[in-house]
């Protein structure tokens, strides 16, 4: 036991003697205790606070109270909000309209064909078959028109009327016509020049009103009409009627002075598809005036009928 204790006094007597001499020393003063001090930081001033000025420091559910000024890119504004650098704006090369107007999609070429009448009418006097159909090709602005309607019956064919015109519109809703119209059919053939309107009047009367003017000085007119009632959204009644005035009687053609003939009726059709629509009708094909002085009396016999008629429209 006594050389335990002997032998930790020795051990331990070197490091008491070194540390004596240190015991009244501050730590900064003991040799290898001093130590790099970090530099104080450096409170911004009291404008500023975490980089954004005191100023611009808003409660989140408060609203500002002033839009943030705008300065040059990489300055403290008035307002003390810092901003960022702005890119320069793309500067593209003006564009020139032809007088001044945006062009739009409107010079295509398209072409449509209908079908108004093909159809079958029936009476005692004999049977009738009868079309009537139009077609057109051009823009929006300017049209070639093909006009076209006959009746072959048991005197014949007979009411050939054929039409070429240039159509080009004038308002909205209507078409400015000019062209020739040729009747041929059994009968002598006549060619007149003609002018006309085309369109869609109040409430949807689809009208046309057209002057014919023939070599010989004859002067002749054509008023057509008709108007689609809509009973449901396929089935369709429409009145229709066509009257023919001219100048000067032709005997040849069957025509008096006046208001000459009617071509009329009542169809109600079914729209299978808004492109093929059959229908049934009761039509009535007249003369006026000293018309039938003019005719055989077969040929006025089969005319002046009403008549009951099955037929269909189509387009393409």
């Amino acid at each position: 036991m006594r050389a335990r204790v002997l032998w930790a006094a020795c051990t331990l007597w070197p490091m008491v003697a070194q540390a004596a001499p240190m015991a009244g020393m501050a730590m900064d003063d003991m040799p290898g205790m001093t130590m790099p001090m970090p530099a104080p930081p450096v409170r911004p001033p009291a404008s500023v606070s975490h980089g954004v000025p005191a100023k611009a420091i808003v409660h989140r559910h408060a609203a500002p109270t002033s839009r943030p000024a705008i300065t040059t890119p990489g300055t403290v504004p008035s307002a003390g909000i810092m901003t960022m650098p702005e890119a320069a704006p793309v500067v593209s090369a003006p564009v020139h309209y032809v007088s001044g107007v945006m062009p739009v999609m409107d010079h295509g070429i398209y072409a449509h064909a209908i079908l108004e009448q093909l159809e079958a009418r029936y009476a005692p006097s004999g049977t009738q078959f009868r079309y009537d159909g139009q077609a057109w090709v051009g823009t929006d602005y300017n049209r070639l028109w093909l006009k076209s309607e006959g009746t072959l019956g048991s005197t014949g064919f007979h009411d050939g009327d054929h039409e070429l015109f240039y159509d080009r519109p004038i308002s909205t809703y209507f078409d400015v016509q000019a062209g020739v119209r040729a009747d041929i059919d059994d009968g002598p053939s006549r060619v007149w020049g003609a002018f006309g309107v085309e369109g869609l009047a109040l409430y949807f009367f689809e009208l046309g009103a057209t002057f014919y003017v023939s070599g010989d000085g004859r002067v002749a007119g054509k008023l057509e009409g008709s108007y689609d009632l809509m009973l449901t959204n396929r089935l369709i009644l429409q009145p229709q009627a066509e009257l023919n005035f001219y100048s000067r009687r032709d005997p040849g053609r069957g025509v008096a002075s006046g208001l000459s003939d009617i071509d009329t009726g009542l169809r109600l059709r079914y729209d299978i598809s808004r492109s093929f629509s059959p229908y049934v009708a009761v039509t009535y094909d007249g003369q006026f005036g000293r018309s039938g002085a003019v005719l055989r009396p077969d040929e006025r016999q089969a005319r002046d009928t009403v008549r009951f008629t099955v037929g269909l429209r189509t387009w393409f």
